[in-house]
């Protein structure tokens, strides 16, 4: 089969997700208004009825992680997105959507917190999402891309893992990639997407001829409860051992590792690029996958290196690459918060440091 031919529009992330989600065959999205991410429902109100899909403004975060959480019981992939705050807000129903089984996108374009902080581009959401969020002992496969491009496929990509899986995904961004625009080739498959087709037997749409089916979390009879979480443990050591995604460069040669995610590891490969001609030998990984986090993968390539992390943060995905290199070398750490962004020149003036002494 030949590949498709480009074809480039200019476009924000926010629309990028928007569209990716249209294209993987989202018909139903509900949200509420929230800044830096009000692009999206403001694409789809647009879009929906012209794929004669579902676009509601709902009252409040919540109602809209419930209408979610409705239109995936009846089959159709279904996607909501906020804001930091908002996204606190519908850490019930997502652990809902976890407990239940069921399938649906959830987008956090991040913004300064804590509390309503401000609307400035951040990356301090992530214990929230990689770590559950809400209640019980749950996970969400959490992406995060790092440019517009990869806004666009990584949401259709979501939706396939999210039906494969019967589980929430959430993807990980920030106002800045949210609110930039850049040109994106919609024909583009670098993630070797392809809409899946999957038999939503378990769907509720009507029971004529069969049985009921049945979706819950409740279970209170003495151990079922406990068997489904069993159930739900099996399906993530699968999702770790297959979904791990992330990028990599410069690694056989490093001296020092950095790794960096999202908007942020965009940010520092121009930095990397120049310090490399300056004769330091950096390499660079960046996590695609947040949850499955590659692990592993870190381990190997922070064999005999230093390693440096950089996020919007005061460090959180930190400790995560510390576990992975398990005290076999010294991990440092450049993060802002609040809303603050390193600079170029601050990214190379801690390298340099570090890689020196």
């Amino acid at each position: 089969m030949s590949p498709k031919k480009p074809k480039k529009i200019l476009m924000s992330g926010n629309e990028a997700f928007a569209e990716g989600a249209i294209l993987a065959g989202c018909r139903f999205y509900a949200g509420y208004p929230i800044t830096p991410q009000n692009e999206i429902p403001a694409y789809f109100s647009r879009r929906m009825p012209q794929v004669k899909g579902i676009f509601i403004q709902a009252e409040s975060e919540i109602a809209a992680i419930n209408m979610v959480f409705g239109a995936s019981c009846a089959g159709k992939r279904a996607m909501t997105s906020s804001s930091s705050p908002g996204i606190s807000l519908k850490q019930e129903g997502i652990s809902y959507l976890a407990g239940c089984m069921l399938p649906a996108v959830i987008v956090n374009v991040m913004r300064g917190g804590p509390g309503l902080g401000n609307i400035a581009p951040s990356q301090s959401d992530y214990f929230q999402a990689v770590k559950g969020g809400g209640h019980g002992d749950y996970h969400s496969i959490v992406l995060a891309p790092s440019n517009v491009q990869e806004a666009y496929e990584l949401a259709q990509l979501s939706f396939d893992l999210a039906d494969k899986y019967r589980m929430p995904v959430i993807i990980l961004a920030d106002g800045m990639l949210g609110q930039m625009m850049e040109q994106v080739d919609l024909n583009a498959e670098h993630y070797a997407l392809k809409t899946i087709k999957i038999k939503k037997s378990w769907a509720l749409r009507g029971a004529k001829n069969r049985r009921p089916n049945i979706i819950r979390s409740l279970f209170l009879k003495e151990g079922a409860l406990e068997e489904i979480n069993k159930k739900l443990q099996r399906k993530y050591k699968e999702i770790q051992k297959k979904e791990v995604r992330y990028q990599a460069a410069f690694l056989n040669d490093s001296k020092l590792l950095i790794v960096s995610y999202g908007i942020m590891a965009r940010i520092l490969e121009d930095v990397v690029r120049s310090l490399r001609k300056q004769g330091l030998r950096l390499g660079l990984l960046r996590p695609i996958s947040l949850w499955p986090f590659p692990t592993k993968e870190i381990k190997d390539a922070s064999n005999n290196k230093k390693v440096l992390v950089i996020e919007m943060s005061a460090g959180q995905m930190l400790e995560d690459v510390r576990l992975a290199v398990d005290a076999r070398c010294s991990v440092d750490f450049l993060g802002r918060t609040g809303g603050g962004i390193p600079t170029q020149e601050e990214i190379a003036h801690k390298i340099k440091t570090i890689y020196n002494k």
